[in-house]
């Protein structure tokens, strides 16, 4: 109970300052992760209570299929439907280039893994966080074009990494089982059917809430439980037919809005009233995980670390915006936050639930926990005084540079 009463005290107090520390260079998932890494010594008293690994494992898969629906359903489809947008170079070029230049990294700095396992890291590690980044996504300084880039960057590049990552278990399992008739097998249960259970959940649910809105049917009041309750739906369908419930809330969010517009709305509502709640648990109990794990990192897995926050998703994220005008100070900004948070945590989560007993398991854990644990502080701490630099280098550009520019 301590823990819990240190989570919920300390929750309490950082609300009351949490106007003037927006303001500081010390963000949230720092205080928690921080409050976490204190607070090891009452790890083990959590486990001996009750609270088991696999708990974790649900608690966090249901954050995640509600992520995936909430970023899905908030998506302008439009706004993906030109390569010429910098969300869609972002979350297309960039997207599997960082997938592709992170395995070959992994390869080099682990050379017991394989090339699907080291896929696998890749995946873990490619999605952005929007939570870390938001000091970015709401600062005014920053040009809208900029901001609305890396917000739906980190918005959709979580739920895009799903199907890799899933792709890159199954062949890795394969490998080591000696089958192709499985993977296949896995491949079509868990990407078809979990799209196929998606696309049925959010057009019918869509469709329903459509109606029902259009004919008065449902109290304002309980629209928003019946959005939440669509990939609850998901996860729960997924679960019969041994689908990908990650995949199924995905596409559920993209299919709900043909049906009901303001879907978007509403599962954003939700999100932010208690997603954030569960993200500040995540951060409070990686704190715990990453101090315990510590010794275990080694110098590969700090390199590693290095590599994946700064060329891994660098140098992608600069060949993506080749043609679009922006100044080099843009493309740098842009390539350095892409922060590394709660999609990396969970995904590494689904991973570890798979139990495939990977030779490489442990080496794929140490280097995500110090990938995640670097980028909460390095990401952190640069925000503020990195807006203050950037928004100097952009002042001297001419009226008509890209940067200056509003987002349509």
């Amino acid at each position: 109970m301590i823990p819990l009463a240190f989570f919920v005290s300390l929750l309490f107090l950082y609300s009351l300052l949490s106007g003037r520390l927006e303001r500081m260079i010390v963000t949230a998932p720092i205080v928690f992760t921080v409050a976490g890494m204190l607070m090891f010594p009452a790890l083990q008293g959590i486990l001996r209570a009750g609270f088991t690994a696999k708990a974790g494992l649900h608690i966090a898969e249901v954050g995640l299929v509600m992520l995936l629906f909430t970023d899905a359903s908030r998506t302008d489809l439009n706004v993906l439907r030109s390569i010429r947008n910098l969300p869609a170079r972002l979350l297309s070029i960039g997207m599997l280039l960082t997938i592709l230049l992170g395995a070959v990294v992994a390869r080099l700095v682990f050379p017991q893994l394989s090339i699907w396992e080291a896929g696998i890291l890749s995946a873990i590690l490619a999605p952005t966080d929007a939570g870390l980044g938001q000091i970015i996504v709401n600062s005014p300084r920053v040009p809208m074009r900029i901001r609305q880039a890396l917000n739906v960057e980190a918005g959709l590049n979580d739920g895009l990494s799903v199907p890799f990552l899933l792709f890159f278990i199954a062949i890795a399992a394969a490998k080591i089982e000696g089958g192709s008739g499985s993977l296949m097998q896995f491949i079509g249960e868990q990407l078809g059917f979990g799209a196929l259970v998606g696309l049925v959940i959010g057009l019918a649910g869509g469709w329903l809430l459509g109606l029902a809105s259009r004919k008065g049917w449902i109290a304002e009041s309980f629209q928003q439980i019946g959005v939440v309750a669509l990939p609850l739906l998901c996860l729960l369908a997924s679960e019969m037919v041994d689908a990908s419930m990650f995949i199924a809330a995905f596409v559920a969010g993209l299919a709900v809005q043909f049906g009901f517009k303001e879907a978007g709305k509403h599962s954003v509502e939700f999100a932010e009233e208690w997603g954030q709640l569960l993200n500040l648990g995540v951060f409070f109990l990686f704190g715990m995980a990453a101090v315990r794990d510590w010794p275990q990192f080694g110098v590969a897995s700090w390199l590693y670390a290095l590599l994946s926050l700064t060329l891994v998703r660098m140098l992608p994220v600069a060949i993506a915006l080749i043609g679009t005008r922006l100044s080099a100070a843009s493309v740098v900004f842009m390539g350095w936050f892409g922060p590394r948070g709660l999609a990396s945590i969970v995904l590494g989560l689904v991973y570890l639930e798979q139990e495939t007993h990977l030779p490489g398991e442990s080496t794929i854990r140490f280097a995500v926990e110090a990938t995640v644990l670097l980028s909460i502080f390095a990401h952190g701490l640069s925000a503020m005084p990195g807006i203050g630099l950037y928004v100097r280098k952009i002042a001297s550009l001419a009226a008509d540079a890209p940067e200056h520019r509003d987002a349509t």
